[in-house]
């Protein structure tokens, strides 16, 4: 009898060590999973911090050039800043203010664009681009009727409002207040030629 129940006792002992071994294996189980979703959500988590913080570098203002470069309808202007070695002045940090053609505004001037992009009138393409900018940062709503803005050229662009639409040299602002990070642009409709080239 007591052989008996010290087989029983053993008996037991042993379903309830192989109990507690199998809920401490799900137990384990059930952490390995809990901790590999941890890690997965973290490293979607860093992902998506990643992409957030590419996209706010991406919409920072960019400088003139870069800005340029990147519109695809101000592609000539994009050439002939480049033809005029003028795209780097643009690219820095000093503050200007750019009256930018849209390639429509230089298609209207097509003679006049292929005259100035020959390598032999480089002086007078640098002279008509710098016409369309001038130093500082001026908003549309900066700009006065009748105001005189001294160019980068040296003439100056008169600023006449019509209507609540601004124009320089009689081109019309058609979007205005471009945020660049040195600067203003504002795309024209019109390319404006100085009278000294």
């Amino acid at each position: 009898m007591k052989n008996t129940k010290s087989i029983l006792i053993v008996a037991l002992f042993g379903l309830l060590a192989v109990g507690a071994t199998s809920c401490g294996d799900k137990a384990a189980k059930e952490k390995a999973r809990l901790d590999s979703i941890r890690v997965a959500d973290s490293i979607a988590q860093a992902a998506a911090e990643a992409k957030r913080v590419a996209d706010s570098i991406a919409a920072l203002p960019k400088p003139i050039a870069q800005f340029v470069m990147a519109t695809p309808n101000l592609s000539t202007l994009l050439a002939a800043l480049q033809a005029g070695e003028l795209a780097e002045a643009f690219n820095g940090s000093d503050a200007f203010t750019l009256f930018a053609p849209t390639n429509d505004a230089f298609a209207a001037v097509q003679p006049t664009v292929d005259m100035l992009l020959k390598a032999e009138n480089k002086s007078k393409l640098q002279n008509v681009l710098k016409y369309h900018a001038v130093a500082g940062t001026f908003k549309a709503a900066d700009l006065k009727d009748g105001q005189d803005l001294t160019t980068l050229q040296g003439e100056k662009l008169k600023v006449s409002i019509k209507d609540g639409k601004v124009y320089v040299g009689g081109a019309e602002v058609t979007n205005p207040d471009v945020a660049v990070s040195n600067g203003v642009v504002h795309m024209t409709n019109k390319v404006v030629v100085p009278k000294k080239l």
